[in-house]
């Protein structure tokens, strides 16, 4: 019996040092069904650099031109998902991601949601870069909220889930289920209320992305390509009724998270978070209030 609890225990608690994170013990992925791509996005630019497999998208860019897509519908909450595989290798300079926005509505002042794969060089790992941003605008002055990961697996190697569940109260950032950064709506001033699409994308950045733009994309070793697959998008179109309910990332209806789920969190901010923007000095937190207090 006692050899039983034991390895009970170390299922349930498993030790903080152990290479991956503790269970969250809920799994809202499983609660949306997969999409066919088509069903639900479209080409958005660079139609030549796109292709579609057994219900893998590819991607790629390359010297002439990158690739990214667009969902049908906007929408006002939701969940939003795809499983995504990115390439090993010198990938410097190189984004792939998988965001909301509503830049095409409301250019220059627009919302946005971010998660972006930051390429990398040779034996360094991606960076997994989070980030929200409320009225940006297109000159520069772009107050951006950045919190970056390295991962506790390679995400080049196999397909893993990446989703934003975004209600009017939250907006979680989950990496297979797990969460790994809540953004909580302090203010309408500091959280996107209007309505956004789901985007994918896979363009050159070398002048930010990887280490500050220390490394730029090198065309030696183009295409670079990412596999986008296991496609989830429910909640509330711009078009549902007032009374649609937001979806929660946890058993919650209200919204929130479990203390397992928190306790899988905090283990991720612990051993894998390499970047807060509210822990940077460098930053002017007078335009990030939400920093002042958690």
């Amino acid at each position: 019996m006692a050899v039983f609890l034991s390895f009970l225990l170390i299922l349930l608690f498993p030790s903080a040092n152990a290479g991956w994170p503790p269970s969250p013990g809920y799994w809202p992925s499983s609660k949306f069904r997969p999409m066919n791509f088509y069903s639900g996005f479209r080409n958005l630019w660079g139609p030549g650099h796109q292709s579609l497999d057994q219900h893998a998208l590819t991607i790629w860019l390359d010297r002439t031109s990158g690739s990214g897509f667009k969902s049908v519908k906007p929408f006002r909450s939701g969940y939003f998902g795809a499983s995504i595989k990115v390439q090993p290798g010198y990938t410097a300079g190189v984004i792939t991601a998988f965001y909301l926005s509503n830049n095409e509505a409301h250019p220059g002042f627009h919302d946005e949601v971010d998660i972006e794969f930051l390429g990398t060089t040779f034996g360094k790992p991606y960076t997994l870069q989070t980030n929200v941003y409320i009225r940006g605008s297109g000159d520069g002055k772009i107050i951006g909220r950045e919190m970056k990961f390295h991962l506790w697996f390679d995400p080049t190697k196999d397909f893993h889930h990446y989703a934003i569940l975004w209600s009017p109260r939250e907006i979680i950032f989950l990496v297979d289920d797990v969460p790994i950064r809540r953004y909580p709506r302090k203010s309408a001033a500091t959280f996107p209320l209007r309505p956004m699409w789901v985007y994918g994308s896979i363009w050159d950045a070398s002048s930010w992305a990887t280490e500050d733009g220390k490394y730029k994309a090198d065309y030696r070793y183009q295409p670079f390509v990412a596999k986008y697959t296991n496609f989830k998008a429910g909640g509330c179109t711009a078009y549902a009724p007032p009374w649609c309910r937001p979806v929660s990332a946890s058993p919650f209806r209200s919204g929130g998270l479990t203390r397992q789920q928190r306790r899988a969190m905090r283990w991720v901010q612990r051993y894998h978070m390499v970047y807060n923007y509210c822990k940077d000095p460098k930053r002017n937190h007078a335009l990030t209030p939400e920093c002042w207090s958690k």
